[in-house]
């Protein structure tokens, strides 16, 4: 019976490859030719004798005969296609989620990132809906949309600016949440665009039934798109300026465009990890500036401050960075790391301007911190919601100023632990009494903000606020926050295969 049926389904594929060759106006050469260029080894006469139903060819050798016809037939319309010796995957046949996602695929490829407005709303209509993608400027303060109404200079209308404390999609952005919406002329949903876990803004979905924001199935369907155009704005924010001009909100100084340049996505996450930093002000950055790298293993953290208030501050800080990195691809760890940056910063300027930084490398399998503080102010430890202790260890001289007697502090967290790094420029900031912002206050907010649960880079956003706020919204002196929380030691790969089974 099996014998009769593969027979039946042999002689049906010779039928249908010959009624395909006719459409695909294949001389028998031409078809052999391609046939032994895709690997093929049967002579032609065989191949020939099959085609007029005199001789059989195992069914490797009828598929790449079928391949052959079936790629010339995909550049002419016809609609006959040669068949196979066995069923194959239907390429055409997508569902509306899977369709969506080939739509950003495809159509972001080799697309100007001025293009992505439109991948967006053809990956929506593949789903059923419509999408606007509203990037967050880089103040944190406004969620801006990325359509083609945009003007000459990349900026939204100032009335399409959504508020980030005070509207809906600012709270789906605050919260990391999907919420509902139904208000104006049509109900949909605000989801938030992700690059792993750093926020680009929110996603709005408008939908024409309003049962239909209360779809589970849709509401994934719409978490899978944005997740996959966080990576999109990302990539092509690299080559390209209109997604830039959105987020930027005012020109930058030639220093600060130094700093942003060289300053790592502002926040990064691995399984267990998650570390945010945010610079102010944005737009006058000189010398404050922050780094790390992650592994399944390692975090390696760097916050410094340049000395001085003008631009050789910023020319401090890239030197800095540069050697930083420098040494840690090269797998130095923290004495090498600040040798390096020592030895650059002193033959680049001669040993009369230094940095303050604190280096930092986290095992994430133990929680065994280990750090060098060069002329910082002390790292935070916080713990069930309230700074337990500063890192008072490893002290040294300012980098460029020579190492001097170099330590390194040792530190174990537990789980669930924050570690707070800043630069001075947070907590001398004066109100119009002359108060400090003070280190009293950072550790009484922070307090606040963990009994309130929010996470690291919502927690920096507020505190940056907070600091802008106290000083009448302009820093005389940069001021910088890194946070970074270590909640469990990182599940082996064959533990969270088998948590997702």
């Amino acid at each position: 019976m099996n014998d009769r049926s593969d027979a039946e389904r042999a002689r049906a594929q010779q039928r249908s490859l010959v009624k395909a060759i006719d459409g695909a106006g294949l001389a028998p050469e031409d078809l052999w030719m391609g046939y032994f260029t895709m690997g093929g080894d049967t002579g032609f006469l065989e191949v020939d004798a099959y085609l007029h139903g005199l001789g059989e060819l195992p069914a490797l050798d009828r598929d790449i005969l079928a391949h052959v016809v079936n790629e010339r037939l995909d550049q002419r319309a016809w609609s006959s296609r040669a068949g196979y010796s066995r069923t194959l995957r239907d390429a055409e046949s997508r569902s509306a989620p899977l369709a969506a996602l080939v739509e950003l695929i495809d159509g972001s490829h080799l697309a100007a990132p001025d293009r992505l407005p439109a991948v967006a709303e053809a990956a929506g209509r593949a789903l059923g809906v419509h999408l606007t993608i509203y990037l967050v400027d880089y103040a944190q303060r406004y969620l801006r949309p990325l359509p083609s109404t945009t003007d000459s200079t990349g900026q939204a209308p100032a009335e399409t600016a959504l508020d980030v404390d005070s509207t809906l999609p600012g709270r789906a952005f605050r919260t990391v949440r999907t919420l509902p919406s139904q208000a104006g002329e049509k109900p949909g949903l605000w989801v938030p665009l992700l690059d792993g876990s750093e926020r680009l803004g929110v996603l709005e979905v408008r939908v024409d039934d309003c049962d239909d924001i209360y779809d589970p199935a849709l509401r994934s369907e719409c978490r899978w798109v944005a997740r996959l155009l966080g990576h999109l704005i990302s990539a092509l924010s690299a080559y390209g300026d209109a997604l830039q001009r959105v987020r930027r909100g005012a020109p930058r100084t030639p220093a600060a465009e130094l700093i942003w340049s060289l300053l790592p996505p502002l926040t990064a996450g691995v399984d267990g990890f998650v570390v945010t930093g945010v610079v102010e002000p944005r737009n006058d950055l000189n010398g404050d500036a922050f780094d790390y790298a992650l592994s399944d293993t390692t975090a390696q953290l760097l916050v410094l401050d340049a000395v001085g208030h003008d631009p050789r501050s910023g020319l401090i800080a890239a030197s800095a960075l540069a050697a930083y990195r420098a040494a840690r691809h090269a797998g130095h760890g923290l004495f090498e790391q600040a040798r390096l940056i020592d030895e650059t910063l002193e033959r680049q300027f001669g040993g009369s301007l230094f940095a303050t930084a604190v280096l930092a490398e986290l095992d994430l399998r133990t929680g065994r911190l280990r750090y060098v503080n060069a002329g910082h102010p002390e790292p935070l430890i916080m713990r069930g919601g309230k700074v337990v202790k500063p890192l008072a260890a490893g002290k040294r001289l300012p980098l460029g100023l020579g190492a001097g007697d170099l330590t390194v502090g040792e530190e174990t967290l537990q789980p669930e632990d924050w570690l707070v790094l800043y630069t001075d420029g947070l907590v001398e900031a004066r109100d119009s009494a002359g108060a400090l912002f003070g280190e009293a206050r950072l550790v009484d907010f922070l307090g606040r903000e963990a009994a309130a649960g929010y996470p690291p880079p919502e927690t920096a956003r507020r505190l940056i606020r907070a600091v802008l706020t106290h000083q009448r919204g302009a820093l005389q002196d940069d001021a910088t926050v890194v946070l970074a929380r270590w909640t469990a030691p990182p599940r082996s790969p064959s533990a969270i295969a088998g948590s997702e089974g």
